[in-house]
């Protein structure tokens, strides 16, 4: 059977109305994208994007424990993002390489997760839902939980602007600023792994660095000012959201695969728009 979005003709009227489902996956996506924009850009600045992928992975462990413990999938997978998040700055600040910390807990949390996802029937055979995403699925309650995320991140990021963007610029005049670059780190690392809670039912854990980085990546070519390559970020996340959408119902493919691929081609015309 088809998961496609389904949109259906009133033939009284000729206008056409969106199945409830879809209307969802819409809302989901620019919720997606009000945190995404902004964040990814610190990711492609900070060159965090390996952080992106190790706390995503060991999302996957937050999801298997939450089926096994009925507990909110949101809780269980941002608990396991945020003990990453804070593993990885408490090594590292001790000397740790940051490269081998994210891959010895990545991997080892992603293969935990994987062994208890073996022991959870439901996630046993749903386990692509959250390898790669299933923004049609999303509820009501999971429009609260994005949207709400997505408002902790963006007020976050608005009242901290100034201070991660002198500290992702140059440490050092951070810090004769008076500005604790280790600080901006560890709150934009809490960022990325509220992000990943909120976005692994609707991209999936093997898709959620794209939407950071790609979108960032493509506005990055455009704008003048950090303030303008995260509004354009935003804008062309959206962009790729409403279009990725769309290509999943006249092509009946995966709709966050989709939604990733339509914001490539979105990079690589900018690339040719920008060379000329």
């Amino acid at each position: 059977m088809s998961t496609a979005p389904i949109v259906r003709m009133n033939i009284i009227t000729g206008t056409i109305m969106l199945d409830d489902f879809l209307i969802r996956a819409i809302l989901a996506g620019l919720g997606l994208v009000l945190a995404t924009g902004a964040l990814g850009c610190f990711v492609v600045w900070r060159r965090m994007a390996y952080f992106g992928d190790s706390t995503a992975h060991a999302a996957i462990l937050g999801v298997a424990l939450s089926l096994a413990f009925s507990m909110p999938i949101y809780l269980g997978t941002l608990g396991i993002a945020l003990g990453m998040a804070l593993a990885v700055a408490y090594l590292t600040a001790r000397g740790q390489p940051m490269d081998t910390v994210l891959g010895v807990l990545a991997h080892s949390a992603l293969a935990l997760g994987l062994v208890a996802a073996s022991f959870v029937p439901s996630m046993r055979t749903g386990l692509d839902a959250y390898l790669f995403g299933d923004i049609l699925a999303v509820t009501r309650t999971d429009l609260i939980w994005i949207w709400g995320g997505a408002a902790v991140i963006a007020g976050l990021l608005i009242w901290r602007w100034q201070r991660l963007v002198t500290a992702s610029v140059n440490e050092e005049l951070a810090m004769a600023a008076g500005i604790d670059p280790a600080r901006e780190r560890l709150i934009l690392s809490l960022a990325l792994a509220l992000v990943v809670a909120i976005a692994i039912r609707l991209v999936g854990a093997l898709l959620i660095s794209a939407m950071l980085i790609v979108p960032a990546a493509t506005a990055r070519g455009f704008a003048q000012t950090p303030e303008q390559m995260a509004g354009s970020a935003t804008l062309i996340g959206a962009v790729a959201v409403l279009g990725g959408l769309s290509a999943s119902l006249w092509l009946d493919s995966p709709a966050g695969p989709s939604i990733v691929a339509v914001s490539a081609v979105i990079y690589a015309v900018s690339l040719v728009v920008y060379r000329r």
